[in-house]
């Protein structure tokens, strides 16, 4: 079954917190919900942001497009685990997304955002 939307209404979290519900109004302007558990959203998650760059390229014809976030805002936090860190970048709409990060992944990322750029890059907005 396919289902066709017209506007995201609401998002909402389970009591319990097992699961994600997500209300819509479908192509006949009925509304309508779409119940997911935490694992398919997190897997849905990590699918979304390639999606939206594959669709950027296949509609203006250009395999260099990627969705951008604009960053507002940053946190290294030390994980449970001594080995870890954990990153957390925001943008300034709340969005948000966090990462653990190796030691060493740290030390790299902290030289490649010093580093000189090698080659000048052509920005567009989106």
């Amino acid at each position: 079954m396919e289902i066709e939307t017209q506007e995201l209404t609401t998002c909402e979290v389970a009591p319990d917190g097992c699961a994600i519900s997500l209300g819509f109004v479908d192509g006949r302007g009925e509304p309508a919900t779409i119940r997911l558990s935490v694992n398919q959203v997190g897997a849905l998650v990590m699918t979304l942001p390639g999606l939206i760059s594959k669709a950027l390229q296949a509609r203006f014809g250009d395999q260099s497009l990627r969705y951008a976030y604009p960053l507002d805002s940053w946190v290294i936090e030390q994980s449970t685990d001594p080995t870890q860190g954990v990153m957390t970048l925001k943008t300034s709409d709340g969005f948000s997304v966090c990462f653990s990060i190796p030691r060493a992944q740290q030390s790299e990322l902290g030289e490649a955002l010093v580093a000189q750029p090698e080659a000048q890059v052509r920005v567009r907005a989106n």
